[in-house]
Protein backbone atom coordinates (compact mmCIF):
# COMPACT_ATOMS: atom_id res chain seq x y z
CA UNK A 1 0.00 0.00 0.00
CA UNK A 2 1.08 3.62 -0.65
CA UNK A 3 3.83 2.41 -3.02
CA UNK A 4 3.52 5.20 -5.60
CA UNK A 5 3.18 7.96 -2.99
CA UNK A 6 6.06 6.57 -0.95
CA UNK A 7 8.29 6.45 -4.02
CA UNK A 8 7.49 10.04 -5.01
CA UNK A 9 7.97 11.45 -1.53
CA UNK A 10 11.13 9.38 -1.04
CA UNK A 11 12.69 11.03 -4.09
CA UNK A 12 11.80 14.51 -2.84
CA UNK A 13 13.27 13.96 0.62
CA UNK A 14 16.37 12.18 -0.64
CA UNK A 15 17.23 15.34 -2.59
CA UNK A 16 16.56 17.52 0.48
CA UNK A 17 18.75 15.38 2.71
CA UNK A 18 21.52 15.38 0.13
CA UNK A 19 21.85 19.17 0.00
CA UNK A 20 22.98 19.82 3.55
CA UNK A 21 22.15 23.52 3.99
CA UNK A 22 18.66 24.55 2.88
CA UNK A 23 17.08 27.89 2.13
CA UNK A 24 13.41 28.84 1.96
CA UNK A 25 13.19 28.40 -1.81
CA UNK A 26 14.50 24.80 -1.49
CA UNK A 27 11.77 23.97 1.00
CA UNK A 28 9.00 25.63 -1.02
CA UNK A 29 10.11 23.81 -4.17
CA UNK A 30 10.05 20.50 -2.30
CA UNK A 31 6.59 21.28 -0.93
CA UNK A 32 5.32 21.92 -4.46
CA UNK A 33 6.47 18.41 -5.38
CA UNK A 34 4.82 17.03 -2.25
CA UNK A 35 1.59 18.77 -3.25
CA UNK A 36 1.67 17.19 -6.72
CA UNK A 37 2.48 13.77 -5.24
CA UNK A 38 -0.50 13.96 -2.86
CA UNK A 39 -2.88 15.07 -5.60
CA UNK A 40 -1.68 12.23 -7.85
CA UNK A 41 -2.31 9.85 -4.94
CA UNK A 42 -5.97 10.97 -5.10
CA UNK A 43 -5.92 12.83 -1.79
CA UNK A 44 -8.76 15.36 -1.48
CA UNK A 45 -7.76 18.88 -2.56
CA UNK A 46 -8.76 20.62 0.72
CA UNK A 47 -6.68 18.07 2.65
CA UNK A 48 -3.67 18.63 0.37
CA UNK A 49 -3.93 22.41 0.67
CA UNK A 50 -4.14 22.34 4.48
CA UNK A 51 -1.36 19.75 4.77
CA UNK A 52 1.11 21.60 2.53
CA UNK A 53 0.42 24.98 4.16
CA UNK A 54 0.94 23.52 7.62
CA UNK A 55 4.20 21.77 6.72
CA UNK A 56 5.59 24.75 4.78
CA UNK A 57 4.91 27.14 7.64
CA UNK A 58 6.90 24.96 10.05
CA UNK A 59 9.62 23.92 7.58
CA UNK A 60 10.67 27.46 6.59
CA UNK A 61 11.17 28.41 10.24
CA UNK A 62 14.65 29.48 11.31
CA UNK A 63 15.01 26.51 13.68
CA UNK A 64 14.80 24.15 10.71
CA UNK A 65 16.85 26.04 8.14
CA UNK A 66 19.68 26.69 10.61
CA UNK A 67 19.71 23.20 12.12
CA UNK A 68 22.58 20.80 11.55
CA UNK A 69 20.37 18.40 9.57
CA UNK A 70 17.63 20.54 7.97
CA UNK A 71 16.61 17.80 5.50
CA UNK A 72 15.92 15.37 8.34
CA UNK A 73 14.02 18.06 10.21
CA UNK A 74 11.72 18.63 7.24
CA UNK A 75 11.07 14.88 6.97
CA UNK A 76 10.15 14.79 10.66
CA UNK A 77 7.74 17.71 10.21
CA UNK A 78 6.10 15.92 7.26
CA UNK A 79 5.90 12.70 9.28
CA UNK A 80 4.20 14.44 12.21
CA UNK A 81 1.78 16.20 9.84
CA UNK A 82 0.92 12.87 8.19
CA UNK A 83 0.23 11.32 11.59
CA UNK A 84 -2.02 14.23 12.50
CA UNK A 85 -3.89 13.98 9.17
CA UNK A 86 -4.38 10.23 9.56
CA UNK A 87 -5.82 10.58 13.05
CA UNK A 88 -2.90 10.82 15.52
CA UNK A 89 -3.91 7.85 17.70
CA UNK A 90 -5.13 4.36 16.88
CA UNK A 91 -8.87 4.00 17.50
CA UNK A 92 -10.07 0.55 18.49
CA UNK A 93 -13.67 -0.53 19.07
CA UNK A 94 -15.35 0.86 22.19
CA UNK A 95 -16.90 -2.27 23.66
CA UNK A 96 -16.73 -1.53 27.40
CA UNK A 97 -20.51 -1.45 27.79
CA UNK A 98 -23.14 -3.69 29.34
CA UNK A 99 -23.12 -6.85 27.16
CA UNK A 100 -23.89 -7.39 24.47
CA UNK A 101 -22.03 -4.57 22.73
CA UNK A 102 -23.73 -3.95 19.37
CA UNK A 103 -21.55 -3.38 16.29
CA UNK A 104 -23.47 -2.47 13.15
CA UNK A 105 -21.76 -2.80 9.76
CA UNK A 106 -22.90 -0.58 6.87
CA UNK A 107 -21.58 0.17 3.40
CA UNK A 108 -22.10 0.00 -0.33
CA UNK A 109 -22.64 -3.16 -2.30
CA UNK A 110 -19.38 -4.92 -3.10
CA UNK A 111 -17.29 -3.12 -0.50
CA UNK A 112 -16.43 -6.35 1.33
CA UNK A 113 -18.76 -5.76 4.26
CA UNK A 114 -19.73 -9.37 5.01
CA UNK A 115 -16.13 -10.62 4.88
CA UNK A 116 -15.02 -7.69 7.04
CA UNK A 117 -17.72 -8.54 9.59
CA UNK A 118 -16.28 -12.06 9.88
CA UNK A 119 -12.70 -10.73 10.07
CA UNK A 120 -13.50 -8.37 12.94
CA UNK A 121 -15.51 -11.08 14.72
CA UNK A 122 -12.56 -13.48 14.42
CA UNK A 123 -10.18 -10.80 15.72
CA UNK A 124 -12.45 -10.06 18.70
CA UNK A 125 -12.75 -13.77 19.47
CA UNK A 126 -9.05 -14.60 19.26
CA UNK A 127 -7.34 -11.40 20.43
CA UNK A 128 -10.07 -9.78 22.49
CA UNK A 129 -11.24 -13.03 24.10
CA UNK A 130 -14.83 -12.00 23.42
CA UNK A 131 -17.82 -14.26 22.88
CA UNK A 132 -19.16 -12.98 19.55
CA UNK A 133 -22.29 -13.66 17.51
CA UNK A 134 -22.89 -12.45 13.96
CA UNK A 135 -26.27 -11.86 12.35
CA UNK A 136 -26.94 -11.17 8.68
CA UNK A 137 -29.68 -8.62 7.99
CA UNK A 138 -29.13 -8.76 4.22
CA UNK A 139 -32.31 -10.22 2.72
CA UNK A 140 -31.74 -8.63 -0.70
CA UNK A 141 -28.53 -10.21 -1.98
CA UNK A 142 -28.94 -13.92 -2.86
CA UNK A 143 -27.25 -16.25 -0.34
CA UNK A 144 -25.90 -13.32 1.70
CA UNK A 145 -27.08 -14.88 4.97
CA UNK A 146 -25.63 -18.25 3.98
CA UNK A 147 -22.31 -16.56 3.15
CA UNK A 148 -22.03 -15.11 6.64
CA UNK A 149 -22.93 -18.50 8.16
CA UNK A 150 -20.13 -20.12 6.12
CA UNK A 151 -17.62 -17.47 7.15
CA UNK A 152 -18.73 -17.90 10.76
CA UNK A 153 -17.98 -21.63 10.58
CA UNK A 154 -14.53 -20.88 9.12
CA UNK A 155 -13.78 -18.31 11.82
CA UNK A 156 -15.32 -20.41 14.63
CA UNK A 157 -17.79 -17.60 15.39
CA UNK A 158 -21.48 -18.20 16.14
CA UNK A 159 -24.09 -16.90 13.68
CA UNK A 160 -27.80 -16.29 14.20
CA UNK A 161 -29.91 -19.10 12.68
CA UNK A 162 -31.57 -18.08 9.41
CA UNK A 163 -35.37 -17.72 9.37
CA UNK A 164 -36.57 -17.47 5.73
CA UNK A 165 -38.75 -14.47 4.96
CA UNK A 166 -37.94 -12.51 8.11
CA UNK A 167 -37.25 -8.79 7.54
CA UNK A 168 -34.13 -6.90 8.70
CA UNK A 169 -35.70 -5.03 11.64
CA UNK A 170 -37.23 -8.26 12.95
CA UNK A 171 -33.92 -10.10 12.50
CA UNK A 172 -32.19 -7.36 14.49
CA UNK A 173 -34.70 -7.74 17.34
CA UNK A 174 -34.29 -11.54 17.35
CA UNK A 175 -30.49 -11.25 17.26
CA UNK A 176 -30.48 -8.82 20.19
CA UNK A 177 -32.71 -11.10 22.26
CA UNK A 178 -30.62 -14.20 21.41
CA UNK A 179 -27.36 -12.41 22.26
CA UNK A 180 -28.72 -11.34 25.68
CA UNK A 181 -30.17 -14.77 26.54
CA UNK A 182 -27.04 -16.67 25.45
CA UNK A 183 -24.56 -14.35 27.16
CA UNK A 184 -22.67 -13.02 24.15
CA UNK A 185 -20.23 -10.15 24.70
CA UNK A 186 -20.55 -8.72 21.19
CA UNK A 187 -23.30 -8.84 18.57
CA UNK A 188 -22.31 -7.90 15.02
CA UNK A 189 -25.08 -6.89 12.62
CA UNK A 190 -24.21 -7.21 8.92
CA UNK A 191 -26.69 -4.97 7.09
CA UNK A 192 -27.52 -5.04 3.39
CA UNK A 193 -25.19 -3.28 0.97
CA UNK A 194 -26.82 -0.32 -0.72
CA UNK A 195 -26.38 2.15 -3.56
CA UNK A 196 -25.96 5.93 -3.20
CA UNK A 197 -29.45 6.57 -4.55
CA UNK A 198 -31.27 3.77 -2.73
CA UNK A 199 -33.18 5.79 -0.12
CA UNK A 200 -35.40 2.83 0.79
CA UNK A 201 -32.37 0.85 1.97
CA UNK A 202 -31.01 3.93 3.73
CA UNK A 203 -34.32 4.19 5.62
CA UNK A 204 -34.08 0.49 6.46
CA UNK A 205 -30.57 1.05 7.82
CA UNK A 206 -31.81 3.88 10.04
CA UNK A 207 -34.70 1.70 11.29
CA UNK A 208 -32.26 -1.09 12.25
CA UNK A 209 -30.06 1.45 14.05
CA UNK A 210 -33.10 2.76 15.91
CA UNK A 211 -34.12 -0.73 17.06
CA UNK A 212 -30.66 -2.06 17.99
CA UNK A 213 -29.11 1.17 19.35
CA UNK A 214 -25.58 0.11 18.28
CA UNK A 215 -22.51 1.09 20.28
CA UNK A 216 -20.44 1.16 17.08
CA UNK A 217 -21.55 1.85 13.51
CA UNK A 218 -18.69 0.99 11.17
CA UNK A 219 -18.72 2.07 7.55
CA UNK A 220 -16.93 -0.36 5.24
CA UNK A 221 -15.51 1.28 2.10
CA UNK A 222 -13.27 0.04 -0.69
CA UNK A 223 -9.95 1.93 -0.61
CA UNK A 224 -9.52 1.35 -4.34
CA UNK A 225 -12.38 3.76 -5.07
CA UNK A 226 -10.11 6.64 -3.97
CA UNK A 227 -11.93 9.97 -3.82
CA UNK A 228 -15.30 8.25 -4.06
CA UNK A 229 -14.60 6.46 -0.77
CA UNK A 230 -14.60 9.86 0.95
CA UNK A 231 -17.88 10.83 -0.76
CA UNK A 232 -19.43 7.55 0.41
CA UNK A 233 -18.38 8.24 3.99
CA UNK A 234 -19.89 11.73 3.87
CA UNK A 235 -23.22 10.47 2.50
CA UNK A 236 -23.51 7.71 5.11
CA UNK A 237 -22.54 10.02 7.98
CA UNK A 238 -25.53 12.19 7.02
CA UNK A 239 -27.86 9.21 7.54
CA UNK A 240 -26.51 7.51 10.68
CA UNK A 241 -24.06 8.40 13.46
CA UNK A 242 -20.95 6.63 12.21
CA UNK A 243 -18.31 5.83 14.82
CA UNK A 244 -15.56 4.76 12.46
CA UNK A 245 -14.46 3.53 9.06
CA UNK A 246 -12.96 0.27 7.81
CA UNK A 247 -10.96 0.51 4.58
CA UNK A 248 -10.86 -2.74 2.62
CA UNK A 249 -8.35 -3.74 -0.07
CA UNK A 250 -5.68 -1.46 1.34
CA UNK A 251 -3.08 -4.00 0.22
CA UNK A 252 -4.07 -3.28 -3.39
CA UNK A 253 -4.18 0.53 -3.05
CA UNK A 254 -0.83 1.91 -4.25
CA UNK A 255 -2.03 5.52 -3.99
CA UNK A 256 -3.52 5.75 -0.49
CA UNK A 257 -5.68 8.81 -1.16
CA UNK A 258 -8.70 7.40 0.66
CA UNK A 259 -6.76 6.79 3.87
CA UNK A 260 -5.16 10.23 3.84
CA UNK A 261 -8.43 12.02 3.15
CA UNK A 262 -10.92 10.07 5.25
CA UNK A 263 -10.22 11.40 8.74
CA UNK A 264 -9.73 15.02 7.66
CA UNK A 265 -12.87 15.20 5.50
CA UNK A 266 -15.32 13.16 7.62
CA UNK A 267 -13.96 13.57 11.14
CA UNK A 268 -14.42 9.79 11.59
CA UNK A 269 -11.42 7.66 12.56
CA UNK A 270 -10.19 4.79 10.41
CA UNK A 271 -10.43 1.87 12.82
CA UNK A 272 -9.31 -1.06 10.69
CA UNK A 273 -7.78 -1.76 7.29
CA UNK A 274 -8.22 -4.90 5.24
CA UNK A 275 -4.88 -6.35 4.13
CA UNK A 276 -5.83 -9.55 2.33
CA UNK A 277 -8.59 -11.97 1.45
CA UNK A 278 -8.01 -14.38 4.34
CA UNK A 279 -10.00 -14.00 7.55
CA UNK A 280 -6.92 -12.83 9.45
CA UNK A 281 -6.20 -10.15 6.83
CA UNK A 282 -7.24 -7.18 8.94
CA UNK A 283 -5.19 -4.75 11.04
CA UNK A 284 -5.90 -2.04 13.56
CA UNK A 285 -5.15 1.25 11.80
CA UNK A 286 -2.04 2.80 13.38
CA UNK A 287 -1.50 6.36 12.03
CA UNK A 288 2.13 6.71 13.17
CA UNK A 289 3.10 3.37 11.65
CA UNK A 290 1.32 4.13 8.39
CA UNK A 291 3.10 7.50 8.19
CA UNK A 292 6.39 5.64 8.64
CA UNK A 293 5.57 3.32 5.75
CA UNK A 294 4.62 6.21 3.49
CA UNK A 295 7.94 7.96 4.15
CA UNK A 296 9.98 4.78 3.66
CA UNK A 297 10.83 4.49 7.36
CA UNK A 298 9.27 1.04 7.53
CA UNK A 299 7.13 -0.37 10.30
CA UNK A 300 9.38 -2.60 12.35
CA UNK A 301 6.99 -2.48 15.35
CA UNK A 302 4.23 -4.12 13.29
CA UNK A 303 6.78 -6.59 11.94
CA UNK A 304 7.79 -7.61 15.47
CA UNK A 305 4.12 -7.95 16.47
CA UNK A 306 3.42 -10.07 13.42
CA UNK A 307 6.43 -12.22 14.21
CA UNK A 308 5.20 -12.74 17.76
CA UNK A 309 1.78 -13.79 16.45
CA UNK A 310 2.98 -16.16 13.75
CA UNK A 311 6.12 -17.79 15.14
CA UNK A 312 5.45 -21.17 16.67
CA UNK A 313 7.21 -21.29 20.02
CA UNK A 314 8.16 -24.95 19.75
CA UNK A 315 9.78 -24.36 16.33
CA UNK A 316 11.70 -21.34 17.65
CA UNK A 317 12.93 -23.26 20.68
CA UNK A 318 13.96 -26.25 18.58
CA UNK A 319 15.92 -24.04 16.18
CA UNK A 320 17.53 -22.15 19.06
CA UNK A 321 18.69 -25.46 20.55
CA UNK A 322 20.10 -26.62 17.21
CA UNK A 323 21.71 -23.24 16.63
CA UNK A 324 23.50 -23.55 19.98
CA UNK A 325 25.17 -26.65 18.50
CA UNK A 326 25.91 -24.92 15.18
CA UNK A 327 23.41 -27.12 13.30
CA UNK A 328 21.21 -25.99 10.41
CA UNK A 329 19.77 -28.39 7.82
CA UNK A 330 17.16 -28.16 5.07
CA UNK A 331 14.34 -28.88 7.52
CA UNK A 332 15.38 -25.80 9.50
CA UNK A 333 15.50 -23.73 6.30
CA UNK A 334 12.05 -24.95 5.37
CA UNK A 335 10.71 -23.84 8.76
CA UNK A 336 12.23 -20.40 8.18
CA UNK A 337 10.54 -20.11 4.77
CA UNK A 338 7.20 -21.19 6.27
CA UNK A 339 7.54 -18.51 8.93
CA UNK A 340 8.12 -15.91 6.22
CA UNK A 341 4.99 -17.10 4.40
CA UNK A 342 2.91 -16.92 7.60
CA UNK A 343 4.11 -13.33 8.09
CA UNK A 344 2.78 -12.29 4.68
CA UNK A 345 5.51 -13.45 2.33
CA UNK A 346 8.12 -11.26 0.70
CA UNK A 347 5.56 -8.57 -0.18
CA UNK A 348 4.24 -8.34 3.37
CA UNK A 349 7.72 -8.16 4.86
CA UNK A 350 9.02 -5.65 2.30
CA UNK A 351 6.20 -3.24 3.10
CA UNK A 352 7.29 -3.08 6.73
CA UNK A 353 11.06 -2.92 6.30
CA UNK A 354 12.73 0.50 6.35
CA UNK A 355 14.35 1.79 3.18
CA UNK A 356 14.80 -1.50 1.36
CA UNK A 357 14.40 -0.20 -2.16
CA UNK A 358 16.17 -3.18 -3.72
CA UNK A 359 13.51 -5.59 -2.48
CA UNK A 360 10.65 -3.38 -3.64
CA UNK A 361 12.28 -2.77 -7.02
CA UNK A 362 12.88 -6.48 -7.48
CA UNK A 363 9.25 -7.21 -6.65
CA UNK A 364 8.03 -4.49 -9.00
CA UNK A 365 10.12 -5.93 -11.84
CA UNK A 366 8.82 -9.42 -11.18
CA UNK A 367 12.22 -10.75 -10.18
CA UNK A 368 11.01 -11.40 -6.66
CA UNK A 369 7.54 -12.33 -5.55
CA UNK A 370 5.92 -14.73 -3.16
CA UNK A 371 6.19 -17.53 -5.74
CA UNK A 372 9.89 -17.61 -4.86
CA UNK A 373 9.05 -19.03 -1.43
CA UNK A 374 6.74 -21.61 -3.00
CA UNK A 375 9.49 -22.63 -5.44
CA UNK A 376 12.02 -23.00 -2.63
CA UNK A 377 9.59 -25.11 -0.61
CA UNK A 378 8.94 -27.31 -3.67
CA UNK A 379 12.68 -27.93 -4.07
CA UNK A 380 13.08 -28.92 -0.42
CA UNK A 381 9.93 -31.06 -0.66
CA UNK A 382 11.46 -33.00 -3.56
CA UNK A 383 14.41 -34.05 -1.42
CA UNK A 384 14.41 -37.27 0.55
CA UNK A 385 14.35 -37.06 4.37
CA UNK A 386 17.99 -38.15 4.36
CA UNK A 387 18.93 -35.37 1.90
CA UNK A 388 17.10 -32.75 3.95
CA UNK A 389 19.02 -33.84 7.03
CA UNK A 390 22.38 -34.00 5.22
CA UNK A 391 22.39 -31.63 2.21
CA UNK A 392 26.04 -32.48 1.54
CA UNK A 393 24.80 -35.82 0.13
CA UNK A 394 23.18 -34.05 -2.82
CA UNK A 395 25.39 -34.74 -5.86
CA UNK A 396 24.83 -33.87 -9.54
CA UNK A 397 22.57 -36.87 -10.15
CA UNK A 398 20.42 -36.08 -7.13
CA UNK A 399 20.17 -32.43 -8.18
CA UNK A 400 18.70 -33.45 -11.55
CA UNK A 401 16.11 -35.64 -9.80
CA UNK A 402 15.21 -32.88 -7.31
CA UNK A 403 14.88 -30.29 -10.10
CA UNK A 404 12.55 -32.56 -12.11
CA UNK A 405 10.48 -33.40 -9.04
CA UNK A 406 10.00 -29.74 -8.09
CA UNK A 407 9.46 -28.38 -11.61
CA UNK A 408 12.55 -26.19 -11.35
CA UNK A 409 16.07 -26.23 -12.79
CA UNK A 410 19.38 -27.55 -11.50
CA UNK A 411 20.51 -23.91 -11.29
CA UNK A 412 17.63 -23.22 -8.88
CA UNK A 413 18.63 -26.21 -6.76
CA UNK A 414 22.24 -24.98 -6.70
CA UNK A 415 21.15 -21.51 -5.63
CA UNK A 416 19.04 -22.89 -2.78
CA UNK A 417 21.92 -25.13 -1.62
CA UNK A 418 24.25 -22.12 -1.68
CA UNK A 419 21.72 -20.10 0.31
CA UNK A 420 21.49 -22.89 2.86
CA UNK A 421 25.27 -23.09 3.05
CA UNK A 422 25.56 -19.35 3.74
CA UNK A 423 22.87 -19.49 6.42
CA UNK A 424 24.60 -22.51 7.97
CA UNK A 425 27.78 -20.46 8.15
CA UNK A 426 25.87 -17.78 10.08
CA UNK A 427 24.70 -20.43 12.53
CA UNK A 428 28.25 -21.70 13.09
CA UNK A 429 29.41 -18.14 13.74
CA UNK A 430 26.60 -17.80 16.28
CA UNK A 431 27.90 -20.90 18.04
CA UNK A 432 31.35 -19.32 18.30
CA UNK A 433 29.73 -16.16 19.71
CA UNK A 434 28.31 -18.18 22.57
CA UNK A 435 25.18 -19.80 21.17
CA UNK A 436 22.05 -18.60 22.94
CA UNK A 437 23.97 -15.95 24.89
CA UNK A 438 25.36 -14.63 21.64
CA UNK A 439 21.86 -14.61 20.19
CA UNK A 440 20.60 -12.59 23.15
CA UNK A 441 23.39 -10.10 22.58
CA UNK A 442 22.55 -9.88 18.90
CA UNK A 443 18.96 -9.05 19.80
CA UNK A 444 19.98 -6.42 22.31
CA UNK A 445 19.68 -8.60 25.37
CA UNK A 446 16.35 -10.24 24.63
CA UNK A 447 14.33 -10.94 21.55
CA UNK A 448 11.46 -12.82 23.14
CA UNK A 449 12.87 -16.19 22.15
CA UNK A 450 13.05 -15.34 18.45
CA UNK A 451 15.70 -17.37 16.61
CA UNK A 452 18.05 -15.71 14.12
CA UNK A 453 16.52 -15.72 10.68
CA UNK A 454 17.92 -15.19 7.20
CA UNK A 455 20.34 -12.30 7.41
CA UNK A 456 21.03 -12.78 11.11
CA UNK A 457 18.64 -10.05 12.25
CA UNK A 458 16.70 -12.10 14.77
CA UNK A 459 13.36 -11.59 12.99
CA UNK A 460 11.98 -13.96 10.35
CA UNK A 461 12.88 -12.48 6.98
CA UNK A 462 14.17 -9.20 8.45
CA UNK A 463 17.42 -8.64 6.53
CA UNK A 464 20.48 -6.92 7.91
CA UNK A 465 22.80 -7.17 4.90
CA UNK A 466 23.31 -4.15 2.58
CA UNK A 467 21.30 -5.66 -0.26
CA UNK A 468 18.29 -5.96 2.00
CA UNK A 469 17.91 -9.70 1.46
CA UNK A 470 18.91 -12.83 3.38
CA UNK A 471 22.19 -14.50 2.35
CA UNK A 472 21.70 -16.38 -0.90
CA UNK A 473 18.40 -14.69 -1.70
CA UNK A 474 20.13 -12.24 -4.03
CA UNK A 475 21.36 -15.08 -6.26
CA UNK A 476 18.13 -17.05 -6.02
CA UNK A 477 16.09 -14.03 -7.15
CA UNK A 478 18.19 -13.31 -10.21
CA UNK A 479 16.20 -13.83 -13.39
CA UNK A 480 17.04 -17.06 -15.08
Amino acid sequence: MFESLSERLGGVFDRLRGRGALNESDVREAMREVRIALLEADVALPVVRTFVEKVTEQAVGQNVLRSVTPGQQVVKIVHDALVDTLGAEASDLELEVTPPAIVMMVGLQGSGKTTTTAKIAKRLTEKGRKKVMMASLDVNRPAAQEQLATLGAQASVATLPIVPGQQPVDIARRALQAAKLQGFDVLMLDTAGRLHVDQALMDEMKAVASVSEPDEILLVVDALTGQDAVNVAKSFSEQVALSGVVLTRMDGDARGGAALSMRAVTGKPIKFVGTGEKLDGIELFQPSRVAGRILGMGDVVSLVEKAAETIKVEEAEALAARMAKGLFDMNDLRNQLNQMKRMGGLSGLASMLPGIKQVKQAMASGAADDKVLVRMDAIIGSMTPKERGKPELINAKRKIRIAKGSGTTVQDVNKLLKMHQEMGTVMKKMKKMGGLKGLAGLLGGGGGGLPPMPGGSGLPGLPSNPQGLPPGFQNFLKKR
